[in-house]
């Protein structure tokens, strides 16, 4: 494991403690150009925003029901959403814009609870973790959770595997389950949560942990990983926002994490002191700025603000007051010169990412879910 950042002193910066990070974002960016936005919207629906018109251009119709989950696949080149009422799997291709698969995993007798997964590198097999509930005549038994492999071409569950006693914690189901990748080889799966779980994809056999509960890094302790962030992702590399506190004081300190799925090497970069709320964490194409929204205080005394870091220095370098919402996520554009607010509701309000400052509204016309967008350049 190789650490990286000034840990001293973003041990001087750790003066708050962690409380939530709501997440949602799924985002893919190329160079700086406008892109496109894939919003999952209520009733059975992705919606497709166009950044540089500035309106919706298309709308995909899901067969399945309300989605849940959106994933964009490595190759940028399909989106895999999951879907509530009937516990549904629906794929899209983004060339085209429609649908070219989509079944349901519930039977007349069984249902099968599951929220979120990862499909592998052929996109043949979808993993997850999920509940199966049977319907008898006079009750129903619910089953525990399971490791679960669907198969996208037989439209089915192909496997569950029972999940050990020691990786039940990560593994309580609906946004509690750690969430999943897959090994650019497909052999291999990385669970996310206080700890890494490496698995054996075949079989789920638990091959490794990696404690970041104390990681191989000095001052560090009780690191937790948070949600992906596909935005700077490369091949092969897991990067996500963590959380670490240092083991005298105890402070929460927020930074961005790489992993790579080849190697299992981690790089922690330290960026400052963890709020008590953050709206996630979005990062510029070019690597260079870092933005969450933050919130202190509750209902009334509930205030929120931007903050916009410098990753070349890990400072924090402008703060900006922004109207609360009472369920919001962050968002960034596909050239990284706007910021989104958004949430479960009719649109998006759009800020300049230089100057933090409100700019307009892009009304949506259609109520989206809290699943997420996918911004494809």
């Amino acid at each position: 494991m190789r650490f990286s950042g000034d840990v001293a002193h973003a041990l001087l910066r750790a003066v708050s403690r962690l409380l939530s990070t709501p997440c949602c974002l799924l985002a893919l960016a190329g160079a700086a150009s406008a892109g496109t936005l894939y919003l999952p919207a209520y009733p059975a629906a992705i919606v497709v925003f166009d950044e540089q018109k500035a309106q919706v251009v298309d709308r995909i119709p899901l067969e399945t029901g309300t989605p849940m989950s959106i994933r964009l696949s490595t190759d940028h080149k399909t989106i895999y959403v999951t879907t509530i009422d009937h516990n549904g799997i629906e794929v899209i291709d983004v060339a085209t814009r429609k649908v070219t698969n989509h079944f349901v995993l519930n039977t007349s007798t069984k249902q099968y609870r599951f929220f979120a997964g990862t499909p592998d590198p052929a996109g043949k097999l979808f993993y997850t973790v999920s509940k199966e509930i049977t319907k008898f005549p006079e009750h129903y038994e619910v089953g525990k959770w399971k490791y679960t492999v669907v198969d996208l071409t037989q439209q089915k569950i192909v496997k569950t595997v029972d999940i050990p006693k020691e990786e039940e914690a990560q593994n309580q189901g609906d946004w509690g389950s750690g969430a999943i990748d897959v090994s650019p080889d497909g052999k291999l799966l990385y669970q996310w949560g206080e700890k890494i779980t490496i698995l054996e994809a075949s079989d789920f056999k638990v091959l490794d942990h990696i404690d970041l509960a104390r990681p191989d890094a000095p001052g560090m302790e009780n690191v937790h990983f948070g949600s992906d962030l596909d935005l700077i992702n490369a091949p092969g590399e897991h990067t996500a926002m963590f959380v670490w506190a240092d083991p005298v004081v105890h402070n929460h300190v927020f930074g961005l994490a790489r992993f790579d799925l080849n190697t299992k090497r981690i790089d922690f970069n330290p960026i400052g002191p963890m709020p008590a709320g953050m709206a996630g964490i979005e990062v510029s194409p070019d690597k260079k700025w870092a933005y969450t929204v933050v919130q202190n205080g509750m209902h009334g005394n509930k205030r929120c603000e931007f903050w916009a870091f410098d990753l070349s220095s890990d400072r924090l370098t402008q703060k900006a007051e922004v109207p609360c919402r009472t369920r919001f996520s962050l968002g960034i554009s596909a050239d990284g010169k706007k910021l989104y607010i958004y949430g479960a509701g009719f649109d998006i309000e759009v800020y300049d990412a230089v100057t933090l400052k409100y700019e307009k509204t892009w009304d949506l016309h259609t109520d989206v879910t809290y699943a997420g967008i996918v911004v494809v350049p």
